[in-house]
This record gives C-alpha cells, structure tokens and sequence, in this order.
C-alpha cells in the first residue's frame, strides 16, 4: 500500500468545484435576466417553414437533411418526408440533402409552405453543407481545414458488433482497430490512430460521447449512435490538447427532433462458429508416433479425446434487443432507448449480460432564446470472466482480469489419449510440464463481474444576441463494479499437499470511479458584406477523476458453502501455515483544468483559416510543469471555386488543406511527480509493534507532458458530377519529451528508477479514401469504397546527456528455453522490429545452426548477442478496406474486404508445440511434418518468423426493405449478415490479424481465444 504525500501541492491546482458552478450558475442567470428584454425581436425573425422532401418519382425520402444555407440550423425530415425548420429570414436559402441523392438549393422568396422537394437519384453531391461534429461544436463539410472524418449510422459495418469501434472498422484511413480476443464479450478492442506516440502513455484517442471527454463505451448501443467523427490529425485535435496525442474520436448519439411519435424496434440473433482450430495430434496420430519409438508406451492413457471441442460452447447464441421511442415539437422532443443484450463468446462459461437505457429530451425556452439539452445513459451487465483463462487474479497487476487463452493452450498440448474425467467423476489432472486440466478450473473456480456505468449531462445555450451565445455544459460519469473470484477445495490448486492444504480460497474487489466535467462557452457568428464569415468560440475546462479500490482475499475455509461472501470464515486469518490473507484499498484522483479559443474566418467561400489555442493545467504533472500551451493554425482553399476551373466540367469539387497543430498526453498514473511512500517491516518498541514507511520513488519536480507537433497536407475532391470523390492526406509527426523511467544512481536518488522526460518519436504516413458510383440506374446502384493508409513510426531519441538507455525490449517469450525478448528498439529503429538470431539451417542430426555476426555459422552455445540483428517487423505497413454496396429495388447487399500487408508473424506456438522436445505433451502436426528435421530444443530466431499479409471477407450482409404502405408499420428491414467468413493468407497459423498496436505486436502467443466467423439475422421495424 501506498501513501501520497505533499498533498498541498495538488490542492491550490484544483479549483473548488462547488465555487464553479455557483459562479456560472450566477452569470448564467444573469445573462438570461439581460436577454428577456430582446425575446421579443429575436422572435420576431424567426420563420417557420413546412413541407415535404421526395425522391423524383414522389416516394417519400425519410431522415433527408434540410439546412438553412450559411447557418447551422438545421432540420430533418420524418418517415413521411415532412420537414419543418425555423428560418432566420423570408429570403433564406434552404439546402436539401440525403444518401444517394442530389442537394438542392431551394431559396424562399417569401414562402413558408414548400412544394413538394423532390430530389433526383443518381446524382449525389458531396453534400458539402453536411454539419459535422467537432471538438467543442460542428462545422460544416465545405469548413473543414483538418484531416477528420464522420462516418454516419447508415455507412457502419452491419451485423451485432461487440465494442462500438467496430462499427467503423475499416472506414477511416489510418485507424487501426484490433480485437484480439475475437467474439469474447468481455474484451476490448484495442484502438490507435497513425501509429505510435508515446513509450509510458496513452496511445490511444480520447473517446468524447456527446460532448463527455473519456465517455464509456459501456453506456453506447449501436442503434443509438448516430455518428463517429475522428480528428485525425494535430489541427483538429489541439482543441482537447493533453489528452489527445493519440486523436480524438467523437461519439454522437441519436436526439430527439420534431415530428410525429415514432416506435423503433432492433433486434438481432447473432451465431458464432470457430474459424480455424489447431492442427495438433489426434489420438491415432498420438498412438502411431508411439508405435514409431518417437513417443513412449506409457504415455498411451487408453483414451480418445478432444479437449479443444470441450472448450466450445457450440450452443452459443447472442441476442439483442432494442426499443427506441421519439418525437416532439420543434419546442421540445425527446428520444428515449432500452435494451438488452446477452453476448456469448465460443468459450464455455464466458458470457456478458446487460441492459439499460438512454434519454436524450431538448426544450426550448424564453421565446426560443434558451435552450436546454439533456442526456441520461445507464448499463447494468453481468460478466462471466472464468472462459479462456485469465491472465491474472491480482487486483494490482496491470494484467487483471484479461483473458490469456491459457485453457486454449491447454488444449493443443493436452495428451489426446487421456481422459478428461477419472472413473470416479474426478478430473484427470496430468504431471507433465505446463499442464492442468482446464475442464476442472470451469467446474470448480467462479470469477464474474457486476458493474453499473451511469452518464448525465445537460447543457444550457442562451442566444445573447443575433450569432452571439452562451452555453455551459456539465456532466457525470461514474463507472462501478464488484469482481468476486472463488477456487472450491475440489480445485487442483487447493488440493492437499498444497499451501491451502485442501480448503478453498476466495477473493473480492470493488472499485468506483466518478468524473465531473463543467465547460462552460460562449460562442459568436457574423458575416461581413456576405464574403466574409467569422465565427469564435472561447472556453473554460474543468474536469476531476477520482477512483477507490478495495480488496480482500482469504483462504482456509473448510466448507465451500460461503463461497465467497463470508471471508471472515477462512482459517488463514488465524493459522499462519496458510498463505497470508492480504487487505488492499486505494483512492486517487486527478484534475484537469484549461481556457481554449477557436477562430474560424471564411472569405467568399474558397478560402477558409482556423486558428485553435488550448492552455492547459493538469495535476499529474510537476510542479514546474503543470501548465501548458497547446495552438493549432490550419487552412483550406477550394480551388473549384475559382474562375479558372468554373469551365473544367470533370472537377466539381477541388479543395486544399494544410495543418499544424500541437497535443499533448497525459496518459500516465497519478502521482509520479511525488515522493510517495510506501509501508516496510514492523519494529517493536516496548512490546508493541509499529508499521514501517519509507520512500518508494522519486520525485520530479520538472515532469513535464509529451508533445506531438504533426504536419498534415490534404486534397478533397469530387470528380464526373461527384460520382468520384475522396481524399489524401500526407502527414508528418513528431513526439518528443517522451516519459520513461530511467535508472538513476544511488544516493543521489532515493530509488534507482527516475520518470522523466528524454526521447523522441517520429511518424509520417499517407491515408486515401476513395468513394464511387460504378453503377447509377434507379432501379440499380452500386457503390465501391476504398480507403488505404500507410504509416512508419521511428524511435528518433531515447538518451540524453544524464539518461540513458541502449534499447527498449518487449514480447518476453514463455518458458521453457529463456529466451528473452522478441522485439528490441533502439534509437533510429522502427517500431515494432523483431531482434535475434538468423537461421542458417540443421546438422545431420537435427541441431540448430545460425549466422553470426561475421558471416560464419555456429550452433546455439556458439551465438553471443553481438550475433544478433534485426530479422523482421510486425507493424503492418500498409492497411486496406473496400467496400462494395448494391442496390435492387428494395433489396441491398454489401460486401466487405479488409487487409493488412508488409508485415511479419512470429509463430511461437510453432516454436514450441512444433518441436518434438515438447514430448510427452502433445505436439502441433507440423512437429512430425515440417520441423520433422528438428531434434533440439527450442530457440527463437527468423525460422519461426512468417509474412502476415492477409485480406478478409470481413462482411457480407443481405437485406430487405418491406413498404407495406401502412399507417402502422413505418419501415422494416430484415438482414442476413456473416462476419469474417474467409480469410486470404500464407501465414500458417490460426488466424493472421494479431495485435498491432502498441510495442509488442506481431507475436501468435501460446494461449489463444478461438477466433470466429459469425452468422447474424437482424429485424429493424418502425412504428
């Protein structure tokens, strides 16, 4: 346990909460109290505009934008293409605007009631007056001057997505999104955008749902997402400043909006079937190397068994349900959402539970002068963890309660003729090295999670004056969860013999974490001489984290009836021959505080500048750097707008981007620029013992945060009347004063490691996004999308004058052999290079060979670490997706392909189930096939080295819309989807697609959750 001290240096930081709100809540009144006495003009302009919005044969087109032109006001229209939109003046423009469909600009002239719009198919612009998000607002499509993209809810991938990020997989250039864990409902997926920033931070983007910086992803369904906009780049990120060195990824959800009540329903059943299981021995090829002499005789245990197939859970079947309810005014509407969810993975006793809601109701007041917009998000779920194996048990490791596939190993290795059960009901367990019986840990252990996640946040927007207003926002978020992990005296580890002496150990941890965001803005819009636009937005920040953890775990209970909810019962509070019972508890906290600015300026809509500046505080950092300046300066040009292109009919859309801007990270632990002290020994005095504190780390007074500055270039274009369009970026980045811990001397230092700031890290890379209508028929339409992205991350810098170190080693391979670590980065090196020995070939007698550093060849014992080299890399270079759509009548199907390329693999169950020396354990095909020459014991080098490159039939989805031209049913689509149906490669192993994000990638580990293909059936029906 750990005690931080000199905490007067973190609270003058933090600012009183309470004080806060008090002060804006005042201002706020005030302001409103000032504004009542123009509510009446400021009514007086407002005009209120109906009518209908269809394709040109009359149907009706639903959910078809409608925007008032040079404003961001707009409207959308409902199932039965009715619109209404309250209009600045009687002279405005309106933009009409859908999916698959030209815009049109329709001016007023004095209308209120608009014949209907009809809009012709076919001809779809790049809907250049789109509203997307932004940090901190949204800016239209033409406005833009960064590298950031928006994925809409009808261009995400289909199907019953487990985290959702993956509904986006593969649209955005340059994100790389990766499930390892494959259909386990209680894994993640892990996340990062243009490579690697950072060594000891965060290398993921910040995640913002509806305005909540660091919002759960636990708390967002995906029929309730309405969009996910990624700021890519450092022009578009510096406005969230120390948080998001990795990007930002922006989550919208749906909102209430006027027209008639509206009930949607969203279901699915979703299949999952293993892809590809390992090719190891069955028990007749078990038997025939025993017959061979390769295996001895008493390793045959009169059994035929398979325990990868006892692993499965083949009765899996996911299912989802979700009913959404909306309507309302152009005064007040509402949206509001439940649902359920039960996700089962392939794995037996792996399982997640949940439902929950969410409640989004805006209102406006003061004769439309105030506005009021509201959000509530709750999930209830209850996780099976015990599936698969976990990692670790320990609440402090940074391993808990990830799945290591360590059952699934069990599984290749397990001897094929022995029997899973003993004849007297009993498991098997057998002696051999690295050996349990899995099927015994699923009866007899209980390891399950219970967590409440809830979200609320409201915002006020006053309209001051005409394009001037105010706006606070505050929210909280507070995430909690009880784990409770259980080991019966009937377990293998608890049997008698053992520490626990043949009684039953249990263990329990809660944590809660809470964050309180307030973010108050003002914002201001005016147009000079109709050429020149500029719209302002100014800031405050304050957003405070606080966590608590406790555990408690003991053993030495005679009886498992208690289980775990009497820990009190166990003996080994009293006894002390069993393991010690161990108590833990933890609280920490962090606050982050800041002022930002934006200035945009628009000239005659072909020149565009923005300018951002984010000054930011945080607590974690030293208290001769805690604050500091985050600017961005982008610009844009649409070079279709000149005269000199008006005639070049094959160009309709031509712009110009480029960018600087600067962020920071501050994805590190609290506390790290403070001594801390942690508890020693006793000593007794005068017959009473006293605990012991000493220091357990430096402090650094200079901690500082890591800064990326990034360079970006961008074309937007739209070709043949847009049936082409797209864009490519070209992006330049550099992080420097990079965290790491360094050793550092003693005595000048308390403790030998030091964090603090020294190297540098450099990336560059390019990203294309290509769409087109290949085929552009009413009846028939097919839609190709492509995006590609290809970035290289160096370490530039990890030493300096007073800090150094030669290299940084990751990917620790598993006993037996120590035989260290498969990735090594040195100064100049690209992430992720693989580092040891090169393969030169066997001796007669099966013994390993490999060069050395001159040219020779030697055996193992004659190799030194001089002899080592770079061998390989597994960071894909390149990452591709295409998409392809087609349209019939009422029908829809798409098919999905993504790719990874240039990249290497590192086989290690190859390594070591490959190879004979793993007898009497069970053996991987390939050890009496392709290794049969093999007669030593394992060793790592670029023998076991394979190309990665694959590409997957990622999503195929067939769909159906009814018209039933009902008053009752609205709309209903039926869908068939399949999910990673094939895969294209040359690499031997289970599965191509491993983990590539952070430091260790590239490396097919031992233990393994199975991957799978999944069917799914999905009804979308509105009422």
């Amino acid at each position: 346990m750990r005690k931080k001290i000199r905490l007067s240096t973190v609270k003058p930081f933090c600012l009183p909460y309470c004080k806060i709100v008090f002060s804006i809540a005042f201002t706020f009144t005030f302001l409103s109290a000032c504004s009542v006495a123009m509510a009446q003009t400021q009514a007086q302009q407002k005009i209120t505009v109906s009518g209908f919005v269809a394709s040109n044969t009359g149907v009706p087109i639903p959910a078809a934008t409608v925007l008032e032109k040079g404003t961001q006001t707009a409207a959308v229209s409902d199932e039965k293409g009715a619109f209404s939109i309250n209009v600045s003046s009687a002279n405005a423009t309106l933009v009409f605007s859908s999916v698959d469909f030209a815009s049109r600009e329709e001016p007023l002239n004095g209308r209120t009631t608009l014949d209907t719009i009809k809009l012709t198919p076919g001809a779809a612009q790049t809907n250049l007056e789109e509203v997307i998000v932004v940090g901190y607002g949204t800016q239209s499509k033409k406005e833009i001057t960064s590298a950031i993209v928006n994925v809409k809810a009808e261009d995400f991938n289909k199907g019953g997505m487990r985290n959702p990020m993956d509904l986006i997989q593969g649209k955005v250039a340059g994100l790389n999104l990766t499930r390892t864990q494959g259909s386990n409902p209680n894994s993640s997926t892990s996340i990062q955008l243009r490579g690697i920033t950072s060594i000891s931070g965060t290398n993921s983007p910040l995640v913002v749902v509806d305005g909540i910086p660091g919002g759960n992803l636990d708390l967002l369904q995906q029929d309730d997402i309405e969009s996910i906009s990624v700021l890519k780049d450092g022009s578009a990120a510096a406005i969230y400043g120390t948080r998001a060195n990795g990007g930002v990824i922006l989550v919208t959800t749906k909102k209430g909006k006027e027209g008639e009540p509206l009930l949607e329903l969203s279901t699915y059943l979703q299949k999952e079937y293993v892809d590809k299981r390992p090719d190891n021995l069955s028990a007749e090829q078990f038997r025939n190397l025993i017959k061979d002499g390769v295996i001895d005789e008493d390793q045959d245990l009169g059994a035929t068994t398979d325990l990868f197939s006892e692993l499965i859970n083949k009765s899996n079947l996911s299912q989802y349900y979700n009913l959404a309810a909306s309507g309302g005014t152009s005064k007040a509407n509402y949206r509001g959402s439940i649902y359920y969810n039960k996700g089962m993975g392939i794995a037996k006793e792996n399982d997640r539970e949940q439902f929950g809601g969410r409640i989004n109701f805006n209102q406006k007041a003061l004769k439309d002068l105030l506005t009021m917009q509201m959000n509530l998000a709750v999930n209830m779920n209850k996780a099976n963890m015990l599936g698969g194996g976990p990692l670790s048990t320990d609440p402090t490791s940074g391993d808990y309660a990830i799945t290591s596939g360590a059952d699934f190993e069990q599984a290749i290795q397990w001897n094929p003729t022995a029997p899973l059960y003993q004849p007297d009901g009993s498991f098997t367990q057998l002696q051999t090295f690295n050996n349990y019986n899995p099927l015994s840990r699923l009866a007899n252990r209980v390891y399950e999670r219970n967590q409440q996640t809830f979200s609320g946040d409201v915002k006020f927007i006053l309209k001051l004056a005409k394009g001037l207003n105010a706006s606070v926002f505050g929210s909280y978020l507070r995430n909690m969860y009880n784990d409770r992990y259980f080991r019966s005296s009937k377990d293998w580890d608890q049997r008698v013999g053992t520490e626990y002496q043949g009684m039953s150990f249990a263990q329990k941890l809660n944590y809660l974490e809470w964050t309180k965001t307030i973010e108050p803005t003002i914002d201001y819009t005016t147009t000079i001489n109709g050429k020149h636009t500029i719209a302002a937005l100014g800031g405050y920040s304050y957003q405070n984290t606080t966590f608590e953890r406790f555990n408690a775990n003991n053993s030495g209970f005679p009886s498992d009836a208690y289980m775990d909810w009497n820990l009190g019962a166990g003996a080994a509070i009293n006894i002390t021959t069993f393991p010690r019972p161990s108590l833990g508890s933890r609280k920490e906290e962090n606050t982050l505080i800041a002022f930002f600015g934006r200035v945009n300026y628009t000239f005659d809509n072909k020149y565009y500048l923005q300018a951002i500046l984010r000054h930011e505080g945080s607590s974690r950092f030293g208290a001769n750097n805690k604050w500091a300046n985050f600017p961005a300066i982008s610009a844009g040009w649409t070079i279709s707008n000149e005269a000199f292109l008006e005639d070049v009919s094959v160009i309709n859309n031509l712009k110009f981007r480029v960018g600087y801007g600067v962020t920071g990270n501050q994805g590190i632990p609290n506390y790290r620029s403070l001594y801390l002290l942690s508890t020693g020994g006793v000593y007794p005095q005068e017959g009473v013992y006293y605990q012991t504190f000493g220091l357990s780390q430096n402090a650094n007074p200079n901690l500082q945060w890591e800064k990326k500055g990034e360079f970006n270039v961008g074309i937007d274009f739209g070709l043949l009347k847009n049936r082409i369009t797209g864009s490519f970026d070209v992006f330049n980045r550099n992080t420097k004063n990079l965290l790491y811990a360094y050793f550092v001397p003693q005595p000048n230092y308390v403790q030998n490691s030091l964090l603090t700031n020294v190297g540098n890290i450099s990336g560059k890379g390019v990203e294309l996004w290509v769409s087109g209508r290949a085929i552009d028929k009413e009846d028939f339409k097919w839609t190709v999308e492509f995006t590609g992205s290809s970035s290289f991350n160096r370490l530039a810098k990890i030493s300096s004058e007073n800090f150094k170190v030669n290299f940084l080693e990751y990917g620790g391979l598993p006993s037996p052999g120590n035989l260290g670590n498969a990735i090594r980065i040195t100064e100049g090196s690209f992430i992720g290079d693989f580092y040891g020995k090169r393969f030169a070939g066997f001796t007669d007698d099966g013994k390993w060979q490999f060069y050395k550093a001159d040219g020779s060849v030697g055996g193992t014992d004659d190799m030194t670490e001089e002899d080592k080299s770079i061998i390989g890399n597994g960071v894909p270079r390149y990452q591709a997706a295409l998409g392809n759509r087609f349209t019939y009548k009422n029908f829809d199907l798409t098919v999905f392909f993504r790719g990874k390329f240039k990249f290497d693999i590192l086989n290690t169950k190859d390594m070591y189930f490959g190879n004979k020396k793993w007898l009497p354990n069970n053996l991987l095909a390939s050890a009496i096939g392709k290794h049969a020459q093999l007669d030593d014991d394992p060793q790592y080098s670029d023998y076991y080295l394979e190309k990665g490159d694959f590409v997957k039939l990622d999503n195929v989805t067939l769909g159906y819309n009814f018209n039933f031209n009902s008053d009752y049913v609205k709309r209903c689509y039926l869908y068939i989807t399949g999910r990673n149906l094939l895969t294209f490669t040359k690499y031997s192993g289970l599965d191509p697609e491993l983990q590539d994000v952070g430091f260790a990638t590239g490396i097919d580990n031992r233990g393994f959750y199975p991957r799978t293909k999944s069917l799914t059936v999905g009804l979308n029906i509105g009422f």
